[in-house]
């Protein structure tokens, strides 16, 4: 099993979710998703100040193998991006879970209650 930290909540659809203490969301890919597909070379990232629906496509990772969309763990605002990661996306390989994408003002808190904790997304992935 992955090292997951507890910290966190997880997507369906293989992204984590930070609330942070001034109230926004920091959002990256999990380990296990970075592992399915393998050396990241490219990541496009949502636009700041874009307004984002949960659950809706915001960016794209493309690996060796493949190219995945993301999509946003909850409804809000784009308030920051990591263009380090733009820059070097084989950092999200180096370590997922501080190798974050963007961080989101939500405009419902509520929504990070209908992700994962970290145990549910563990027997999610393994099964």
């Amino acid at each position: 099993m992955d090292n997951l930290p507890d910290d966190l909540k997880y997507a369906r659809s293989h992204e984590w979710a930070r609330l942070e203490d001034d109230g926004t969301v920091t959002v990256g890919i999990t380990d296990h998703a970075q592992e399915e597909l393998g050396d990241l070379v490219y990541i496009e990232l949502p636009e700041a100040g874009q307004q984002l629906t949960a659950g809706t496509e915001c960016a794209v990772v493309e690996s060796v193998k493949a190219a995945s969309d993301l999509y946003s763990p909850v409804s809000g605002e784009i308030v920051a991006l990591n263009d380090s990661v733009v820059e070097s996306p084989e950092s999200v390989n180096d370590d997922a879970y501080t190798a974050w994408l963007f961080c989101i003002r939500p405009t419902d808190l509520n929504e990070m209650n209908q992700l994962m904790d970290a145990e549910a997304y563990a027997v999610m992935i393994e099964g």
